[in-house]
């Protein structure tokens, strides 16, 4: 009886243990981003043991067990030895996952969760980057080995004496009771409590506002939330059919005097180019010569926004008018098989030859994938490069190299054709070629280098482009998938930090127009049918930048973050709970909830039918306009 005791008491000592190495990682999770965050104080930490103990009791489920469950098995030493090392091998693995987002959610911006930990479409690539990135940050590699050294070395033991008597019945029903207490106990810690629905991330909100609730959280509980997690959009029901397409309607059409132009269309995705990369935004840390170049002949966006942090949501995006709002990468949703008017479906219809070029292994990101089902006739991959000696040694081929593949292949096609390029050589481990290692700037980083790197292959390219009898009747677009490391700046609203260069490039006009209307990935397919004179009809979630209507909407720690007519709001599924006046208050200091009441209703009306047009729409895959239209008719009669 006393060492069934002893057995509990072990376990309670071990997880109590195991909640230390937890808060540890907090700690150095804090020192590695603090950067990154305003205000840390200890309300965060207090916090984060709720979350802590909840994926520690799930994933020691197996720890648990062995400790309490009836019988003297429990007490051989041999069973003993192989409960701590179980106990140390499952827990260090989860352990081990916050150390990486000690260095990657400079990235990400979040925790990371199941698809982003498991690098899902970046398999081929993924044994040479961790590789890499063991190398690159080896101090995090050295810190990691280190805890886990002194977290095996004062794991809680302890010698269980012998007992000769076998347990008596009324021993057996002791401990039975004891195991069914604590089986209650710990369902209890693992919900986060008793409230009606077990703890999720949105909840560490609780405990700090929500751009520092990643201090609150940890990585293991993230991926634990998101492991079997399947999207499903419920069905929103604020307005009825004919209220929801007065307020909102993705269809557009726009009305023109003139015939639809056939201008060849080049779209430019550069990796990781967030606006603070560009030297034209910020002198002091951009390098970015030529891209400037360009900016002075174009119609540049100051106020762009990507829709996502990470690479695969910047396609369906820019080419789809998609935004990243499901939760997860609707590349890899159960919706990505639905029928989505995409630029160069809409565009194959008016006869042009599409083609997508991304210079990494094919696979990768599951952008060929995604080219497939958004139409593109062509694919040109790692795979299809038909040369040798171009290789980085990690993601595929260089951009220089690769730039040049791109203008040879366009040379060859039929205009009037859409293209598009998804550059790599920005993206880490940053590697450039060892002939241009100092060449572009004192090389404050590898990053910094690497973005000098693919701005001087950009400007190859149009060396090598602008003498083709094509290029004076194309239209380019010059993008940023995502912002970079450098864009985590904790003393602006949380949208500031997805600014993306957005830039329309027409050589034969070569009118430089700074234009300071808020403009975002998903606005860019609307903006490239509005500039061909396009008139037919065409679903988008995104407006044209010739459009007076504006709605910028990300999903940031579970609450789309807006901006329309120049405010800034933030609605959490139910309700706006915040509201600010960018014009007059940049640093979101005032919350107008409370004053602006009118406005409140339409901001609410506006956001509330975009929500509900959306989900309804892609549950019921009704995202071609004449299946909308005749949906739509069918509701009404």
């Amino acid at each position: 009886m006393k060492n069934y005791l002893e057995s509990i008491k072990l376990l309670i000592r071990r997880l109590l243990y195991l909640t230390v190495f937890y808060s540890i990682c907090r700690i150095l999770f804090v020192f590695f981003q603090y950067d990154s965050f305003e205000e840390i104080n200890l309300i965060n930490f207090i916090g984060g043991i709720r979350f802590d103990l909840s994926v520690i009791v799930y994933s020691n489920v197996l720890i648990i067990l062995g400790h309490i469950l009836p019988g003297r098995f429990k007490f051989d030493s041999k069973y003993q030895k192989l409960l701590k090392v179980l106990f140390f091998g499952f827990n260090i693995i989860l352990l081990a996952t916050n150390f990486v987002d000690f260095i990657y959610y400079d990235f990400t911006g979040i925790r990371s969760t199941f698809n982003l930990i498991t690098a899902e479409g970046m398999e081929k690539e993924f044994s040479l980057l961790i590789l890499n990135f063991l190398t690159q940050y080896w101090y995090v590699l050295t810190s990691f080995i280190i805890f886990g050294l002194l977290f095996w070395k004062w794991i809680p033991s302890h010698d269980y004496k012998n007992e000769s008597q076998k347990e008596s019945s009324k021993q057996w029903m002791f401990q039975s009771f004891v195991f069914v207490a604590m089986l209650i106990f710990f369902l209890v810690i693992a919900r986060g409590g008793l409230q009606p629905k077990p703890i999720d991330r949105i909840d560490a909100v609780d405990y700090a506002d929500e751009d520092q609730t990643a201090v609150v959280l940890n990585t293991p509980f993230c991926i634990m939330k998101t492991l079997f997690k399947k999207e499903k959009l419920p069905y929103l029901k604020y307005f009825d059919e004919d209220q929801l397409n007065s307020i909102y309607n993705p269809v557009k059409k726009y009305e023109f005097t003139e015939p639809f132009t056939k201008k060849n269309i080049v779209i430019i995705i550069l990796e990781s180019f967030g606006d603070e990369n560009v030297s034209f935004s910020n002198p002091k840390i951009g390098n970015t010569p030529f891209l400037d170049s360009l900016i002075t002949k174009s119609l540049y966006f100051p106020n762009g926004y990507a829709n996502g942090r990470v690479s695969i949501d910047a396609l369906p995006s820019i080419l789809s008018g998609i935004p990243s709002i499901f939760g997860e990468s609707y590349i890899t949703s159960s919706y990505a098989f639905n029928n989505v008017e995409s630029l160069p479906l809409i565009l194959s219809g008016e006869g042009y030859e599409t083609s997508f070029f991304h210079g990494a292994f094919n696979g990768s990101q599951n952008f060929d994938y995604y080219a497939s089902i958004a139409g593109f006739d062509n694919y040109y991959g790692k795979n299809e490069y038909p040369y040798s000696g171009h290789y980085d040694g990690y993601c595929g081929i260089y951009d220089e190299d690769f730039f040049q593949f791109f203008s040879e292949k366009l040379d060859t096609m039929t205009p009037p054709f859409l293209s598009s390029i998804f550059t790599i050589s920005s993206h880490i481990p940053f590697s450039i070629p060892e002939k241009y290692k100092g060449e572009f700037g004192s090389p404050k980083s590898e990053f910094y280098e690497s973005v000098g790197y693919t701005d001087y292959s950009l400007k190859r390219f149009f060396e090598s482009v602008k003498n083709k009898a094509w290029y004076n009747n194309t239209l380019f677009v010059i993008t940023a998938d995502h912002v970079s490391p450098l864009a985590n700046q904790n003393n602006l609203p949380p949208l500031k930090n997805y600014l993306i260069p957005i830039l329309f490039f027409d050589p034969s006009k070569m009118n430089h127009e700074i234009n300071t209307k808020e403009m975002q990935q998903i606005d860019i397919m609307s903006s490239i049918l509005n500039y061909l004179n396009y008139s037919k009809d065409f679903v988008s979630y995104g407006n044209s930048y010739q459009s007076p209507q504006s709605l910028i909407i990300n999903l940031i720690n579970e609450k789309y973050h807006c901006i329309s007519d120049n405010c800034y709001f933030v609605f959490d599924g139910l309700q706006i709970t915040e509201l600010y006046d960018l014009s007059l208050d940049p640093k979101l200091e005032r919350n107008l909830v409370k004053e602006k009441s009118q406005q409140l209703k339409e901001l609410s009306d506006l956001i509330k039918a975009y929500l509900q047009s959306f989900h309804k729409n892609f549950k019921n895959d009704t995202l071609i306009s004449s299946k909308l239209k005749l949906q739509s008719a069918s509701s009404t009669n």
